[in-house]
């Protein structure tokens, strides 16, 4: 019952993903062929909020619900991040579905989205399989 509020804001987040058409397949379309504003919109939008989120929480050290402090560490530069990105990106070209939507999608009522989630997850395993194996 305590996970009530979690189920609860999966699906809020779910209907904001669908209302603004983030999941749209023709939007994230537009948006591959430079033809929308829309969708870097919305990108650009949550990347500044997390920007400013990220520069709250390191100013005031803010602390999480339960008291303890917020580590972010500092990151290096990796080649890996954008081959990963790259594949990332062709994925969501050819699906038409970025990972955060696949959920909602599959709410509105597109079965075949499940074979896209089943494929994300595949990646997840392949990638988990040989991480100690891949370039870090």
């Amino acid at each position: 019952m305590r996970n009530v509020k979690y189920l609860l804001a999966g699906l809020l987040f779910g209907v904001v993903l669908v209302k603004s058409q983030v999941v749209s397949w023709f939007r994230i379309q537009e948006m591959f062929r430079f033809e929308s504003f829309h969708m870097y919109g919305i990108i650009g939008s949550a990347v500044i909020t997390g920007m400013i989120g990220v520069w709250l929480i390191k100013k005031f050290k803010i602390r999480t619900i339960n008291g303890e402090n917020i580590v972010i560490p500092k990151k290096e530069f990796d080649w890996g991040i954008v081959y990963g990105g790259l594949i990332f990106g062709c994925g969501w070209a050819i699906t038409g579905a970025c990972p955060g939507p696949l959920f909602a999608l599959i709410g509105v009522g597109y079965p075949v989205i499940i074979l896209t989630l089943l494929s994300a997850v595949f990646g997840v395993w392949i990638y988990g399989r040989w991480r100690d194996k891949l370039p870090h």
